[in-house]
């Protein structure tokens, strides 16, 4: 397949890498849905399938389609926190499909499982800042040396709205600063 001008290659060892990191973020923050909803399997489901592709299982339709449910549950319940837990489920296992694209909005793959894990931590402390800064510094800390190669070939993550966007951008700037 030919690429366009400012695309790049992905290898699957790459994908995993990513895949693993999203569902190490994810996995903090599914006891609160859990919590909320216990009898909808839909976000662990996606997270299970995340770690299947991280682990090793071929890339197939059922990490495309567990992503999909975990954000259907996401509609399904009340709380923020809850609906970011099961976003964050559903983001870990549409990572195996990260884009070879240089497209800002790719970084979404890599990062916003770990943003929304931070927002969930800063709703669970009542509001507290430090709780998503404290989350992002671990995040930070899990990052491999090959995650963030791979997210510094794509641009700087999009600026968007909401507070779930402030802290994928600020995970974004300490990841590229810490690999520069």
């Amino acid at each position: 397949m030919e690429q366009a001008p400012g695309d790049f290659a992905l290898t699957m060892d790459e994908l995993r890498t990513v895949a693993r990191f999203a569902a190490q973020s994810a996995e903090q923050s599914l006891p609160v849905f859990e919590a909320e909803d216990p009898a909808d399997p839909r976000p662990r489901a996606a997270l299970d399938a995340a770690w299947a592709f991280a682990d090793g299982a071929p890339r197939t339709a059922l990490q495309r389609t567990a992503a999909v449910e975990a954000h259907r549950a996401a509609k399904d319940v009340m709380t923020e926190a809850a609906q970011l837990a099961a976003r964050a489920s559903g983001d870990a296992a549409a990572a195996a499909y990260l884009h070879p694209i240089a497209k800002a909005t790719q970084v979404g793959h890599i990062l916003r499982a770990a943003a929304c894990a931070a927002r969930v931590a800063e709703l669970e402390a009542a509001g507290d800042a430090g709780a998503a800064a404290a989350s992002l510094e671990a995040a930070r800390q899990r990052a491999t040396p090959a995650l963030i190669d791979v997210l510094s070939r794509y641009p700087a993550a999009p600026a968007g709205r909401g507070r779930v966007a402030e802290l994928m951008r600020t995970l974004d700037s300490a990841l590229r600063r810490a690999g520069g």
